[in-house]
């Protein structure tokens, strides 16, 4: 992208089921983001993560850039691109190199790293992110970050997020058919994570699950790293398909009700409370009970949390038999545009039997009004991601010696084959 030479740009793409949003961030001297433009359409053309109306794609792409680019004065020429789909896999493989100077350098890291990836894909997938989890010298197991460390042999623990081929060049043909170039392609849950969670909670164990319109993505953390990643492909717009037959009411107008006057606990809700419905064919609207409503929405918001508490429960078993710390003391976090549910909190608490916070982006400064809520979580993680993995390509901090530090430099590690 072009604007003033000194400064230096970023641009998210999130291009969801229902909603694409375009963010131009700016990397400040303190090595924060400054958002200085947005641009979001309605989304045509995708579903669940995949495309299956190319221009339609296209022309909503379109829409949300060029919106972004006149709000930030600016020429947009590349993005960071979120990808999600029920075609996402994940899988943790290890790598063993000897340590060549008896003290780990950075290549012997990045050496340990390639082994441990160089893992045989079947020719559908393609790696979309290589994340290191921990390393272990000799007798020494877990380690963050083993450089400058003696030893004889090294070894390190990875996690693969793989993606369809096929789908990612789909995505990518409609941005590029935009004018576009696109910088990496990012799993959504893992933007989502870079914007909303805390050093603290990847520490702990947290869970981020990123409720769009078409789709869930589940991103699990625990001692820092990254333990799982996956996609369950039902989200908000079944909760809008109930109210829209519930209420015989056009899906346009079941989804303003579901975003104005739905609530995910009924009891919350005042019995006196009313919601006007519209209705189809050119009848007149009626007057409905919110408490009605908000009864169609909270068995369907529970049995989506439900989904993605069976996986949680099948990972943690995985991950303690592997004797990995399973436990997710920092709880659920959630965010995305379905996340914005009055009682959402109350509801998932019951499901989950956890702590449960709403995620908001972090870290942030510049139209903060515009992007600080759970729908605009993907795009600022992309932001996030880009600063990260460009201040990692220019050498221009020491990478620090910290968990935001270690995450920087797997930004720099993860050189998306692409």
């Amino acid at each position: 992208m072009t604007k003033a030479a000194d400064q230096k740009l970023i641009v998210g793409l999130d291009i969801g089921t229902s909603e694409v949003t375009a963010l131009v961030g700016e990397v400040l001297p303190d090595n924060t983001v400054n958002v200085i433009g947005m641009g979001s359409s309605p989304s045509r053309g995708m579903d669940k993560g995949g495309v299956n109306d190319l221009e339609s794609v296209v022309k909503s792409v379109q829409r949300a850039v060029d919106k972004a680019e006149l709000m930030a004065e600016c020429q947009i020429s590349s993005v960071y691109l979120s990808l999600s789909g029920k075609h996402i896999s994940c899988q943790t493989e290890n790598g063993m190199v000897p340590i060549s100077e008896k003290e780990v350098t950075q290549d012997d890291v990045d050496n340990v790293i390639h082994t441990a990836k160089s893992v045989k894909l079947s020719d559908e997938q393609r790696t979309l992110h290589v994340i290191p989890q921990e390393f272990a010298i000799d007798y020494q197991e877990g380690i963050k970050n083993p450089v400058g460390l003696s030893g004889v042999r090294m070894e390190a623990s990875v996690h693969l997020i793989t993606c369809h081929n096929d789908m990612a060049k789909n995505i990518v043909k409609a941005v590029e058919r935009c004018g576009l170039t696109v910088d990496h392609l990012i799993f959504s849950g893992l933007a989502s994570s870079y914007a909303v969670l805390t050093p603290d909670e990847r520490e702990l164990g947290v869970c981020v699950v990123d409720i769009g319109g078409g789709t869930m993505d589940l991103a699990i953390w625990s001692g820092g790293a990254l333990r799982h990643a996956e996609v369950i492909p039902y989200a908000g717009n079944v909760v809008t398909s109930d109210i829209a037959y519930a209420f015989g009411t056009p899906p346009g107008d079941a989804e303003d009700i579901k975003v104005k006057y739905g609530c995910a606990l009924s009891e919350l809700v005042s019995k006196d409370a009313k919601v006007d419905v519209p209705s189809v064919g050119g009848r007149p609207s009626r007057s409905l009970q919110s408490q009605t409503l908000a009864e169609v929405i909270e068995p369907r918001y529970s049995e989506l949390l439900g989904l993605v508490n069976q996986k949680l429960l099948t990972v943690q078993e995985q991950l303690r038999e592997a004797g990995v710390k399973h436990h997710l003391a920092a709880g659920i976090v959630l965010t995305g545009g379905a996340a914005q549910m009055e009682g959402l909190t109350e509801c998932a608490e019951r499901v989950f039997r956890h702590q449960v916070r709403i995620g908001q982006p972090l870290e942030l400064s510049g139209l903060t009004d515009y992007v600080q809520a759970p729908t605009y979580a993907t795009a600022v993680g992309l932001l996030h991601y880009g600063k990260d993995s460009q201040s990692f390509d220019e050498n221009e901090l020491e990478p620090k010696r910290s968990v935001s530090g270690l995450f920087s430099r797997i930004s720099g590690w993860l050189k998306k084959e692409f």
